[in-house]
């Protein structure tokens, strides 16, 4: 939801109140090189008294007014400015010196929150999971006492975290079960099929939601709204890929709702995504390439970044459209006659497989592998497990939500006899977004696979949908229940046509520091990843890989990611514009999220 300017005459006011320093030596500067020293002095001075001996700072303001300083320096350092193209110093000086300056609301409130930190008064403490409980004095505390008050402490903690864990349902409680069944028949119904049809991944393949008459069908078996009707049509009649398979549409409640929001907007693009996507349908391919694949790709259908490890794309669609696909510059739609690589072209990929001795781990994906029916993945497995220098091959396949029966008996013996401990190991890697998307047909395809001795990882990404409270903590629990190792959570491709997808880095942080790691640490094995173009993954909790360096005057964050590289090879860094913290929070509010629950999210960079 785009943001409304205050009064231009007030809106700074409650800034300048929170640091009446800080607006006294930037009101004071005739010149910005002046403000830039004044200001540069002063935040030297703040690093100099925290650390002064004499003075003393309890550990938790301390570190939220160094975090603080050190961003606000950042952020007023020529090179940064060179940078990003772009002066928050500037905009804070003319505001101080002429009463407003050209920026939205969204940048005044970063700088609220900047300087509440530096002078001391985030006032976050204490957090929503704690308010209210009774925290004793633990310094004062000893033996049996201390650990008994210490268990009710966490008691507390534990029936807070519950309450809210208990907004996102798995598929394997009977309530929800009971519902998924009522959702089976109608699917079936509106379908003309069988029960028997149900296990058959061949009618589900016929069936699959990628035209009107498909559109038709499955408005027989849900509740879609006029817009949502409007935005898919849209996409259908002018070529852009969309499908939904008859098992994913009945993880759909019949009326939309929080439950199954994630996977409603999994599948169901948004007229914003569809509009952005015509308007580049003749530079697709480049415009939404943000991992710069283009530039990765060695030989065709392959992909490498690293030195170990390559991907092999045998398949250029799926049976299902993932909304924020990151290959969406490639894929087509379901089933289209182009869509299966040539013998000839996949040749081609596993000669270059074979001379590069190098690659140890090949990931198969597409696009979905598991499309192609087991006889030409038994082609592909054979020549590729020849390859003596492959040590892992690793099968990406979403599956495992979206059509789970295609993962029979057959399919795990084929890709058992490829697994030969202490020769070659296979994995098996899949995307469950979320726990309302796993039901039984998942568990019994896990089930299978880890029963022949093939381990199941799991690639989460980090969209609006699914980046709620404790959301995420909810599919960990969840994946664990069914026998998947989390394994990533990724930040959302930075691309501008999934907008509304996209969730701020700081959120991503939020949730790994105070919810994730309420976890056992079993359950919290995935690694927060942010997907540099051309270059690979950034592990986003590793502070020293990412630095905040500028806020736009829209109020997004801009972030300088650091490439695994560096000391290596000289590799620039790459700049990041995320999305507005308080545009996210806004979106949160309109779904009717209580966004107080989220305010320490500023004080994450």
């Amino acid at each position: 939801m785009p943001q409304k300017r205050t009064n231009r005459h007030s809106r700074w006011r409650e800034l300048w109140d929170i640091s009446p320093q800080l607006f006294q030596l930037l009101s004071s500067s005739e010149q910005l090189e002046q403000a830039r020293t004044r200001l540069m002095e002063y935040l030297d001075q703040v690093r100099a008294s925290m650390l002064d001996s004499s003075e003393k700072f309890p550990d938790w303001d301390f570190l939220v007014r160094r975090d603080a300083r050190r961003v606000l320096r950042a952020m007023f350092s020529l090179r940064n400015e060179r940078l990003t193209g772009n002066s928050p110093l500037k905009h804070l000086w003319k505001a101080a010196r002429e009463t407003d300056a050209d920026v939205d609301d969204d940048f005044i409130t970063e700088f609220k929150h900047l300087f509440r930190a530096l002078e001391g008064n985030a006032g976050i403490y204490p957090g929503d999971l704690i308010r209210g409980i009774e925290e004793a004095d633990f310094d004062t505390l000893r033996g049996r006492e201390a650990a008994q008050r210490r268990s009710d402490f966490l008691d507390g903690m534990g029936d807070r975290m519950d309450d809210i864990l208990a907004r996102y349902p798995h598929g394997l409680q009977p309530d929800v079960e009971a519902r998924r069944e009522k959702n089976r028949r109608r699917v079936l119904e509106a379908f003309g099929g069988s029960e028997a049809d149900w296990y058959n991944p061949q009618w589900h393949y016929r069936h699959v939601i990628r035209d009107r008459a498909g559109l038709e069908r499955m408005r027989k078996v849900i509740e879609v709204s006029s817009d949502q009707v409007e935005a898919i049509g849209k996409a259908i009649d002018n070529g852009i890929p969309f499908g939904i398979t008859p098992h994913y549409l009945h993880l759909m409640d019949h009326a939309p709702g929080k439950r199954d929001l994630a996977v409603r907007r999994q599948v169901m693009p948004p007229i914003s995504y569809v509009e952005a996507v015509l308007s580049h349908m003749n530079d697709r391919d480049v415009a939404f390439d943000f991992m710069r694949e283009h530039d990765t790709s060695p030989e065709a259908h392959i992909t490498r970044r690293y030195v170990k490890v390559a991907i092999l794309k045998p398949y250029d669609t799926c049976p299902q459209i993932c909304v924020y696909c990151q290959r969406n510059w490639e894929i087509t739609s379901p089933f289209a006659e182009n869509a299966e690589v040539s013998q000839q072209d996949l040749d081609r990929t596993v000669e270059w497989v074979e001379s590069h001795a190098h690659i140890m781990d090949l990931l198969v994906t597409g696009g979905d592998p598991l499309i192609m029916p087991d006889a030409k993945l038994k082609s592909l497995l054979d020549r590729l497990a020849a390859i003596p220098h492959l040590k892992t091959i690793r099968i990406a396949s979403r599956f495992p939500v979206t059509l789970p029966q295609r993962i029979d008996d057959a399919f795990v013996d084929l890709l058992a006899s490829y697994h030969e401990p202490g020769r070659r190991i296979i994995y098996f890697v899949t995307h469950i977004q979320h726990p309302y998307e796993i039901c039984r047909e998942t568990l019994a395809a896990v089930t299978r696979l880890r029963e022949r001795g093939i381990a199941v990882y799991n690639q989460q990404v980090f969209t609006f949908s699914n980046s709620r409270r404790f959301e995420s903590v909810a599919l960990r629990i969840a994946l664990r229940l069914i026998g998947v190792d989390p394994y990533y959570v990724f930040n959302m491709k930075g691309k501008t046509e999934m907008e509304d997808y996209a969730v701020p880095l700081a959120r991503l942080l939020q949730e790994r520091k105070e919810e994730a790691r309420l976890l056992p640490g079993i359950y919290r094995t995935d690694e927060p990843v942010f997907n540099v173009p051309f270059l690979g993954k950034n592990h986003v909790r590793a502070f020293q890989d990412h630095e905040l360096i500028s806020i736009m005057p829209e109020g997004r964050r801009v972030y300088a990611f650091h490439p695994w590289e560096r000391n290596i090879r000289r590799t620039r860094s790459y700049i990041y514009r995320d999305v507005s913290i308080a545009a996210y929070l806004r979106n949160l509010e309109d779904l009717g999220e209580p966004v107080s629950e989220y305010r320490t999210i500023w004080y994450y960079y």
